[in-house]
């Protein structure tokens, strides 16, 4: 129920809703890593998005984010939202500061 928490949520204009990545729990040399010392996430996955914003001609611009994309987020920033017991955070698009891929 909880992944289709997010499917009833609407973005709205420029609104990026995206669910953050898990933090890394291993190093890579196979050693557990304390919560404290666990660095910031900021690589996302775009869950639902926006319309679009009015331009200064009334012309609506589109959300460059498409739902499913994997996005680099700043360190700062957000709201945070709870949907069903899952975390998301929601952003504008141009707060987002790229897209990657695999």
């Amino acid at each position: 129920m909880a992944g289709q928490a997010f499917r009833k949520f609407l973005a709205l204009f420029d609104q990026v809703l995206v669910e953050r990545s898990a933090a890394e729990t291993v190093a890579k040399g196979g050693i557990m890593l304390p919560k404290k010392s666990q660095g910031k996430v900021l690589q996302a996955t775009v869950v639902a998005v926006g319309s679009g914003s009015k331009g200064k001609g009334g012309e609506i611009r589109p959300v460059t984010a498409k739902v499913g994309d994997r996005v680099l987020l700043p360190e700062c920033g957000g709201s945070k939202a709870v949907l069903g017991d899952k975390d998301y955070f929601l952003l504008r698009d141009s707060d987002t500061l790229g897209k990657y891929g695999d």
